[in-house]
């Protein structure tokens, strides 16, 4: 299984960015698709998550409201809308999927695969 995440960039906050994940190779109807950031020094945290049917989805409290996640299935890619982005929003932001219970979509060592990152700034 291969992740490529790509669509950051250099926005001023209250601005909008949209993020996509394509996912390839040997995919399941079993997996979870989920989006985390890593600010420099920090550990990698949970963003939000979507089922491979799409009926699944979690957000974390962060950025309830103001983040989307949502997948095309004929392209295989997950998307990350984020608007009204602020300062602290600046992170690299990667993609993974896995076999994951619902119970597990917030830790990153659940999931198996991993895309390469994308990074985001949000100037203020």
């Amino acid at each position: 299984v291969q992740l490529q995440a790509y669509g950051g960039g250099l926005v001023q906050a209250g601005g909008s960015l949209t993020l996509s994940c394509a996912v390839s190779g040997r995919t399941s109807s079993h997996r979870v698709t989920g989006w985390f950031r890593q600010a420099p020094g920090q550990e990698r945290l949970f963003v939000a998550a979507i089922s491979w049917s799409g009926s699944g989805i979690s957000y974390a409290e962060s950025v309830k409201g103001r983040f989307t996640i949502s997948r095309d299935a004929a392209k295989n890619t997950v998307y990350l809308q984020l608007n009204s982005l602020k300062p602290e929003d600046t992170a690299v932001y990667y993609c993974g999927t896995g076999p994951l219970i619902r119970s597990s979509w917030t830790f990153a060592d659940q999931y198996h695969y991993w895309g390469q990152g994308t990074q985001v700034t949000v100037s203020s």
